[in-house]
């Protein structure tokens, strides 16, 4: 067999291996291992891994990863996410349709300080859906909008996906951070229009019958009340953001500073105590530890697959085809969407990036660019059935049999069309993601 054929056979079992419920980690290391013995010998493939082990995760760079997840657990404990949410209802108060976009600027402004759709979706299931539900609307679009707008945590910084994309496509994770930022705001204000507009035009859907127009929440808040809540949460986002953009911190950095503030706002707040500052400690090794075995599972996938030119051979093949860099992006997109409905989002990046990066790069694509609408693309993957991971996490977190997993895909519907409108028009004008991250730092 030729190298090709070996890196194509080694991608097909790697599918297979996962779709059979083989861990990815443990997937990628055993299919690569196996794809190096066939191309050149037991030996070799047992140095590869060795080197891969040592060389994968040795860069300072990767504290990266630890610190924003610390940062982001220790934001859910103190409480973080209700006030947001608090604050944004009180000033969306007078819109028809306001809790809905509260939900949506609530997890915008969430996702700003985890980068964890899954965190997002368990904190907004227990803040947002029973204060929807009591204001009259229908369970099904509570549970899709917290569901739909909880994928703004991977593409809004600080974000777990763009640090696995920047470390593959070997990009600058703090310029891969600040061009999510313009298409999340895109995003979120897409689904705030698509909410006040399906308000106004198809009510049954958003609202029950009987109705009654008016005011949607009492005024518990005060302009006082909402500002002390607003305070921490703008300091704790000035901060890791605003270090990020004007160069001040390194991303590493970065994370260590939002960490700190984070540890800052919980012990103010009197939200931590030993037994919860262990959980979080241990929460955040294993979250971590999967993340890092996974980069240096990934790693040496991406070695043997440069190994057998099977990116070569593609992206050869797609010349001769004829399909240019156009062919080349719409049937990557399809592939990245057909995929998500099987298989996790970083699984995808990880069986599909060291294949199609070095295609990109001889198509003269901007790799940020690039990172931006495979992000978007595979969060739409979070929201389609049968997997849609953040769907299931709705349903773990609101426990109540009365709402099942088919209305909660029902509710996504909507957001699931907005993404893909917002996505192709990251396609179409890709100056949206690069234009602050490809600025002077």
């Amino acid at each position: 067999m030729s190298g090709a054929e070996i890196g194509f056979l080694s991608v097909i079992a790697l599918l297979a291996v996962i779709y059979f419920g083989m861990h990815i980690g443990i997937g990628l290391m055993l299919t690569s291992f196996l794809g190096v013995w066939l191309l050149k010998s037991p030996e070799i493939a047992a140095r590869m891994l060795a080197a891969a082990a040592n060389d994968s995760l040795q860069d300072y760079l990767f504290g990266v990863i630890p610190l924003f997840v610390l940062m982001g657990l220790l934001v859910s404990v103190s409480g973080v996410g209700r006030d947001t949410f608090d604050v944004a209802q009180w000033l969306l108060r007078r819109i028809k349709g306001g809790l809905g976009v509260a939900t949506v600027a609530s997890n915008a402004v969430f996702a700003a300080i985890t980068g964890i759709s899954i965190a997002s979706a368990s904190v907004f299931t227990k803040v947002a859906v029973p204060e929807m539900i009591r204001h009259q609307y229908t369970p099904k679009f509570a549970v899709g909008a917290v569901a739909g707008s909880s994928v703004l945590g991977m593409l809004i910084p600080p974000s777990l996906l763009m640090i696995i994309y920047g470390v593959l496509s070997e990009e600058s994770i703090g310029r891969m951070f600040i061009a999510g930022i313009l298409p999340g705001i895109v995003l979120a204000i897409a689904f705030s229009v698509m909410i006040v507009a399906t308000a106004r035009w198809n009510e049954k859907f958003i609202f029950v019958q009987g109705h009654q127009n008016g005011p949607e929440t009492e005024h518990t808040e005060t302009m006082i009340s909402a500002l002390g809540k607003a305070v921490p949460i703008a300091v704790l986002i000035g901060l890791v953001l605003g270090g990020l953009y004007t160069g001040l911190f390194t991303p590493t950095e970065a994370g260590a500073v939002g960490a700190f503030g984070a540890l800052v706002i919980a012990l103010i707040r009197r939200s931590l105590d030993l037994g919860k500052t262990w959980r979080v400690l241990v929460e955040t090794g294993h979250i971590s530890v999967s993340v890092l075995f996974l980069v240096l599972s990934a790693s040496l996938y991406s070695r043997m697959l440069a190994l057998s030119g099977l990116p070569s051979g593609i992206a050869e093949g797609i010349s001769n085809l004829g399909l240019g860099a156009n062919g080349f992006l719409a049937a990557y997109l399809l592939i990245v969407l057909l995929l998500g409905c099987l298989i996790d989002s970083v699984s995808i990046m990880l069986i599909v990036l060291p294949i199609v990066l070095p295609i990109a790069r001889q198509f003269g694509m901007d790799l940020i660019w690039f990172g931006v609408i495979t992000v978007v693309a595979i969060e739409i993957g979070l929201l389609t059935p049968p997997f849609g991971i953040s769907v299931y996490t709705v349903k773990a977190a609101l426990n109540d049999p009365r709402i099942s997993i088919k209305e909660i895909f029902s509710g996504t519907a909507p957001f699931v069309l907005c993404m893909i409108g917002v996505l192709v028009v990251l396609v179409a004008f890709p100056w949206i993601s690069t234009v602050l991250a490809r600025a002077p730092m």
